[in-house]
């Protein structure tokens, strides 16, 4: 649900209600941060490394490509990075996150 709602968000051609005052590359960190945390926490007996966290990046560069062919959207490089730093962002906090009880796993 949370890919299909990401989608949607990022090609749909008026924005979210609510969040025209918000930063177009701190959307997208916040958007993969939380797709980290849903795709980590989907098989938490797997460790987030390459195997979780390269298959998010793929979708931020699924996003992009196909808003190269919106006419009122186009591909950036430097949202696909703010993507990563959302990804990375996620992977740095997890000691941090990994302290609160609801974030441990069972």
């Amino acid at each position: 649900m949370a890919l299909v709602v990401t989608m949607y968000l990022a090609t749909a051609e008026q924005e979210l209600p609510g969040t025209e005052g918000v930063n177009d590359k701190v959307k997208h960190i916040l958007a993969f941060f939380v797709l980290s945390f849903l795709a980590d926490y989907s098989a938490p007996d797997v460790q987030f490394n390459l195997k979780k966290w390269l298959p998010v990046l793929g979708y931020g560069l699924l996003i992009e490509v196909v808003q190269y062919f919106l006419p009122y959207r186009e591909f950036s490089l430097f949202d696909l990075a703010a993507d990563g730093i959302g990804i990375a962002a996620y992977a740095y906090s997890l000691p941090i996150l990994n302290r609160w009880k609801f974030f441990q796993r069972h």
